[in-house]
């Protein structure tokens, strides 16, 4: 069965950047810390990151992320999404454009403007295909950024939460949290590394 999990790290204040974020500054001032666990060689950080991109069957980012890691200081083969860990999933924009270019050329880029819920389906349908052809179950991950996953947890479009709590207090940034309906959210698992502890709900 194909899951939709919002995927994504945040700050003991709620914050999924630091200040200033921006296509040259994408996590903001003091926004890498928040990433801190995915580069550990702690066992645990890369049993969550191998076990999460290994499910992955399609990714959903919003048009802003996709600048940064699209952008020249953007990912690499080293930087991309679970690199080193398998091999990468079809990614879907929600954008009002489609860019005139792309860098990373290698990867399976889908833009759709038609909104966050279509980009959803089209994702879902991508990673049920990926399912189908490798004989395994595959989600739908949202990846950010925090407005992006902020909108689909409002539109009751997430059937899993999964948070990434660094131990930074950032004071400001790109707030996760602002609004929306209020979402019932049932603990799953906690998982305590050295670099944060991972928290896994289901949306209810």
């Amino acid at each position: 069965m194909t899951r939709i999990i919002a995927d994504i790290s945040v700050s003991l204040d709620g914050f999924v950047t630091g200040p200033d974020p921006g296509p040259d500054n994408g996590l903001g001032t003091g926004g890498e810390a928040l990433h801190t666990w995915a580069f550990s060689a702690d066992p645990e950080d890369r049993r969550i990151l191998r076990e999460a991109t290994a499910r992955s069957g399609a990714v959903v980012l919003g048009r802003r992320l996709f600048e940064i890691v699209d952008g020249p200081d953007g990912w690499d083969d080293t930087t991309g999404y679970g690199a080193g860990e398998v091999g990468t999933p079809a990614f879907v924009v929600v954008t009002s454009t489609p860019p005139e270019s792309v860098r990373l050329t290698d990867l399976d880029w889908t833009f759709v403007t038609t909104g966050l819920s279509d980009a959803v389906t089209v994702a879902r349908q991508r990673a049920e295909a990926a399912s189908s052809d490798s004989g395994k179950d595959l989600d739908v991950v949202l990846m950010g950024g925090g407005a992006t996953i902020g909108s689909a947890l409002a539109a009751g479009l997430v059937d899993v939460l999964t948070l990434h709590l660094a131990p930074v207090v950032l004071g400001a940034g790109t707030p996760l949290f602002t609004g929306g309906a209020p979402r019932t959210l049932v603990q799953r698992t906690v998982t305590s590394t050295s670099t944060a502890t991972h928290l896994t709900y289901d949306v209810i």
